[in-house]
């Protein structure tokens, strides 16, 4: 059952419930066995090695399952630390043979093996225990007596009194015999916090540590800290990943009561707390509530990524680990669901931040990957095709080999894999003999090839409209050659009088800062740039809408080879978080020719899918405004701070046809002129806005 994100006490997932713990008295380790056993607890620690398994001489006990339990190792009244108590349950393993005029624990077939009929099992026990950053192991020697051993049946027990272990660390516990039999039984348990109640009154450590709470605040989650005003602590946030040293992703000392704002799409199943004293050697208490809550693991898998690693590998990318797999599907030119290709080539468990590669012989574009976990397919990308090319037209041939050297082969579409030569209505069965000779004379491509099968992608570019196509071709390469001077040519008519396009996107904050962008308009018209603006369209946005202006203008610019100016204000930046649901809507409303309002639904997707580079720029005016206001997502094109950045500004919107240097910083002298006493303005006038807010889990970028 998910754990509620309101009133949601900071207790361990899985931990222990402590409610009254047993005291041992000082430092020293012991052992002691179920009744009828004997054992010893060798002095010291042992080496930790495992080494491999090797086969029964006969019967010997190997271990089943542990138990573990909480204790107090105290040395004086109030000064304790918590333990682990192990127990491990023994029985008998391997064979069993008996001679037929002898009784169960009579002669062997060695002479210089036998045994007394009253021999014993004995067997040494290794327990391994690993709390980062410290590892123990301890060796036990157990003793069973004959009338006690019955082969398969378990024996009884030995408990190690204790490892000791830091407060809400997990723990690892692996058990084997030496020399091992089978594989080791192990046991992971994670350690209560100074939350419990006998904890808590018997260690030191414990008493000043804070209390901490999550509450929900609308789309907001709340850390609430209550400690006394004077009480000093650190807090860390940190994606509990791998094990190793905390690499925090935010970390603050604090004094007194506190409540840390986190946005819920920060909010994924690692994401952890770790809080501490500011004293010496003081514990640090690491929680992370948010294990099983549902919309974690929906923000976690929004959050993943599939990148490319050429030229066939692949990794996912994600904060936490997933329990994820992954295998390859073929997608269709003709759109479709993506048809995975199992089980030739099966399903693969996916280790997140680490490179993976399929056994593929070629990369291909139409070759995807699909990530799903709990048989629902979450993730899929063509991750291939940005390297080798938009999707092709080919038909997709699965050969399957069987026993006795007996072959099969179908082609993949979308109601399956059709066998060739068959007389169904689909266009592989229709084209089957053509791509059987295509295959056989080596015009297909192979993709795979293992003892089970092998694919291989067969172009169908040649059996499309074969009559017409060099026809087609002509006359669309003539249309396009005239198309093209006729572009050019018109470019070139345009650029000779106006220049390059520039269309200017601003949010109208007030009316001192739409006066500064009409005097950096004005100023760019001069250079000469052909400058458009919603200041200088007032009638055409009336008649076309704000939507409409932005559309013609924008494809206009773009045809000629022009940028798109967003000009960040205060202003803009709340439109584009409104826009990005990451804070609070802006408190104003939109004005009837608010052409960057209403340009956000285009100007988004371009950043999105990667087309804004090279079409967009952006920029902001010195003191009106910080870098790091400006959304992330839009820092992925130039970013420019005027007029400080003013000759690398210029330089970009008037592109390869830009002066020399030396007169570019003239026009650039020119145009800072210009814009001087509208900024100074816009800079004197009241209720100018401020700068953007510091970085915070409560504030700052999160595009």
């Amino acid at each position: 059952m998910p754990v509620p994100w309101f009133l949601l006490s900071l207790a361990l997932g899985r931990s222990p419930v402590v409610l009254s713990l047993e005291r041992l008295v000082g430092s020293q380790d012991a052992a002691r066995c179920s009744p009828g056993l004997s054992c010893h607890l060798w002095d010291g620690d042992v080496v930790c090695l495992p080494g491999s398994v090797v086969s029964t001489p006969g019967p010997v006990l190997v271990p089943t399952h542990l138990q573990t339990e909480l204790v107090l190792r105290c040395y004086q009244e109030t000064d304790c630390d918590l333990c682990v108590r192990v127990a491990v349950h023994l029985a008998v393993h391997g064979p069993w043979e008996e001679p037929e005029d002898e009784e169960k624990f009579g002669k062997v077939a060695d002479p210089e093996l036998e045994e007394p009929r009253n021999a014993s099992l004995q067997a040494q026990v290794v327990l391994s225990f690993q709390a980062y950053p410290t590892a123990r192991c301890v060796l036990l020697e157990v003793r069973v007596p004959a009338a006690l051993v019955q082969p398969g049946q378990s024996v009884g027990s030995v408990v190690f009194d204790c490892f000791e272990a830091a407060l809400g660390t997990e723990v690892q516990i692996w058990s084997y015999t030496q020399p091992r039999y089978q594989k080791e039984v192990n046991l992971t348990l994670q350690l209560p916090d100074c939350r419990g109640l006998e904890v808590r009154d018997s260690i030191q450590s414990c008493w000043a540590l804070p209390w901490l709470s999550v509450t929900a605040d609308g789309d907001d989650v709340l850390l609430v800290l209550d400690v006394s005003e004077e009480q000093s602590f650190g807090l860390s946030l940190y994606w509990n990943q791998v094990q190793g040293p905390i690499k925090p992703w935010w970390h603050r000392n604090l004094t007194g009561p506190q409540t840390i704002t986190l946005n819920h799409t920060d909010i994924v199943p690692c994401l952890c707390v770790q809080a501490w004293t500011l004293e010496p050697d003081s514990v640090r208490t690491n929680i992370c509530p948010f294990r099983k809550d549902p919309r974690a693991h929906r923000n976690l898998w929004q959050a993943a990524r599939l990148q490319l690693l050429p030229p066939r590998g692949w990794r996912l990318d994600a904060p936490c680990s997933l329990p994820a797999q992954a295998t390859l599907c073929w997608q269709a030119l003709g759109g479709g669901p993506c048809q995975p290709l199992v089980p030739l080539l099966p399903r693969e468990n996916v280790t997140v931040n680490m490179a993976l590669e399929f056994p593929l012989l070629k990369g291909h574009p139409n070759l995807c990957v699909q990530v799903s976990s709990w048989k629902k397919l979450q993730l899929q990308e063509c991750l291939w095709a940005d390297s080798l090319g938009p999707l092709k037209d080919d038909m997709l041939l699965v050969e399957t080999r069987g026993p006795q050297d007996n072959r099969s082969l179908c082609a993949l579409e979308p109601s399956g894999c059709t066998p060739l030569l068959n007389r169904a209505s689909t266009r592989a069965a229709r084209l089957g003999e053509q791509l059987l000779q295509d295959l056989r004379s080596g015009q297909c491509l192979q993709l795979w090839d293992d003892d089970l099968g092998a694919l291989w992608a067969c172009s169908m570019d040649k059996y499309i409209h074969q009559r017409w196509v060099l026809v087609w071709l002509a006359c669309l390469l003539f249309a396009a050659a005239l198309f093209l001077l006729l572009l050019l040519k018109k470019d070139h008519v345009k650029g000779t009088a106006r220049g390059r396009a520039a269309l200017l996107l601003y949010s109208a904050d007030d009316a001192g800062f739409e006066r500064l962008v009409g005097a950096l308009a004005s100023a760019l018209c001069q250079l000469p740039l052909r400058v458009a603006v919603d200041l200088w369209s007032r009638r055409e946005l009336s008649a076309q809408g704000p939507l409409a202006w932005f559309h013609a203008q924008r494809r206009q610019t773009v045809q000629e080879g022009g940028t798109v100016v967003l000009i960040f204000s205060p202003g803009a930046v709340a439109l584009c978080h409104e826009w990005l649901q990451d804070g609070a809507p802006a408190p104003r409303a939109h004005g009837p020719h608010d052409a960057f309002a209403a340009s956000l639904s285009c100007v988004l997707p371009d950043f999105l899918q990667g087309r804004a580079p090279g079409r967009y720029v952006g920029a902001y005016f010195d003191r009106l405004l910080h870098r790091d206001a400006v959304p992330a997502l839009f820092r992925t094109v130039p970013v420019f701070s005027l007029p400080s950045q003013l000759p690398d500004f210029l330089g970009t919107l008037q592109g390869p046809g830009a002066p020399r240097p030396g007169r570019l910083g003239e026009r650039a002298e020119q145009v800072s002129r210009a814009l001087q006493p509208a900024l100074d303005s816009c800079l004197r006038s009241p209720g100018t806005p401020g700068t953007a807010r510091g970085m915070g889990p409560e504030a700052g970028d999160r595009t």
